[in-house]
């Protein structure tokens, strides 16, 4: 009998060490993409839905909303009396205000960009 309890305990044992590992997992990959170091119009960021944020307002615009479908990526940007709007397919690119925004991968459920300042 006590072959079998310690059989059972270590089987326990080993599937708790695994559920953390696969929940941290899952958390990470979840993860918000970290919009306020776009701030300064260079960053990095991955994005799964439509998403607004602030931009440094000597960019002459103070809001930027990025989205996206399968076939590219749709630019808004805003401030104070200004607005504009911009569509770039595929791996291509458009400049608002100084501001470069790049598409490094395109799919419907997801966008990796890149913002770079000129």
């Amino acid at each position: 009998m006590s072959g079998k309890i310690r059989t059972a305990a270590l089987a326990v044992a080993v599937s708790l060490t695994i559920v953390p590992a696969d929940a941290t997992t899952a958390f990470a990959a979840a993860a918000k993409p970290n919009l306020r170091a776009c701030y300064d119009g260079n960053c990095k960021i991955s994005i799964t839905r439509k998403v607004s944020f602030r931009i440094d307002p000597g960019f002459g615009i103070t809001k930027l909303t990025l989205s996206f479908n399968a076939g590219g990526v749709h630019v808004k940007s805003s401030g104070p009396g200004v607005s504009g709007s911009a569509y770039f397919s595929g791996s291509g690119s458009v400049t608002v205000n100084g501001i470069t925004v790049q598409a490094l991968s395109l799919s419907s459920r997801k966008a990796v960009l890149r913002l770079t300042t000129s």
